[in-house]
């Protein structure tokens, strides 16, 4: 008689911290076929980026109280990244990474910043496959997890099955309702446009508060991550992480002055 195939291992990690119900919701997910370990940040650590801790010590503690039942949860004083690096080095190396799923969506420049989509290329660095997942919230300002969280097992095992290119991770987002349909996108021109808000505390010092609008020249482009969801879809992005502006390559050798 054949021993059964090994069930797979997956890390699950967020920004938004150990105690988010986004984070159970995926984890318990993942766990329906495969033996998941969480690892992420003690406290919220949205928009870090890609941050990681290099000037002190960090701590990888074994949280029976987040609520994960009987999968092996962690909490880390760092970064999602930082959550990242201890997971694999510390419980070994897993077949996918998921990160979130985050509390607000995940789109456009916003993957510059956001700590979601940075665990899940810490994973990628890493040489392991990895999903980032976000989903926005209602109006009222809720969330419901289920269809996502069972939509992000589905896409973990074909993940799983089928690999992915190198240097290259998958971005997904839920839109706020139940979603009614899937469609591969690219990454949308959604943006913030910053402002400073000037404001003094007690004792007279000025200090400065970044706020911000939220932009999308292409909302109503559905072949986008931000249109997508915003006509109630689920967006899955493949994204390549390399930065070199190769159409520029040639004409820069040309005139980049020599020694």
């Amino acid at each position: 008689m054949s021993n059964p195939a090994p069930r797979p291992r997956i890390l699950v990690a967020n920004d938004d911290g150990i105690f988010s119900p986004g984070i159970k919701a995926l984890a318990q997910a993942m766990s329906t076929f495969a033996d998941v370990i969480v690892s992420a940040p003690d406290v919220e650590q949205s928009a870090v980026g890609h941050g990681i801790t290099i000037r002190r010590p960090l701590r990888f503690k074994h949280t029976a109280s987040a609520g994960f039942g009987d999968i092996p949860a962690y909490r880390v004083d760092g970064t999602p990244a930082d959550c990242v690096v201890l997971g694999v080095h510390l419980t070994g190396q897993p077949d996918l990474v998921v990160s979130g799923i985050n509390l607000g969506p995940n789109l456009g420049d916003d993957l510059t910043h956001s700590g979601t989509v940075a665990a899940a290329i810490e994973g990628m660095s890493l040489g392991v496959p990895a999903i980032a997942f976000s989903q926005r919230a209602t109006p009222a300002g809720e969330y419901d997890f289920a269809p996502g969280a069972a939509y992000a097992a589905r896409l973990a095992q074909e993940v799983l099955t089928r690999g992915l290119p190198p240097r290259t991770l998958l971005n997904v987002n839920f839109p706020a309702r139940t979603p009614s349909g899937v469609r591969v996108t690219r990454v949308g021109e959604h943006r913030w446009e910053d402002r400073l808000v000037t404001r003094h505390d007690p004792e007279g010092r000025e200090y400065h508060w970044v706020s911000g609008t939220s932009t999308a020249p292409d909302a109503h482009d559905p072949d986008t991550d931000y249109g997508a969801v915003e006509a109630g879809l689920i967006s899955v992005t493949p994204v390549r992480i390399d930065l070199t502006a190769r159409d520029l390559l040639g004409d820069l050798a040309g005139y980049v002055p020599q020694l």
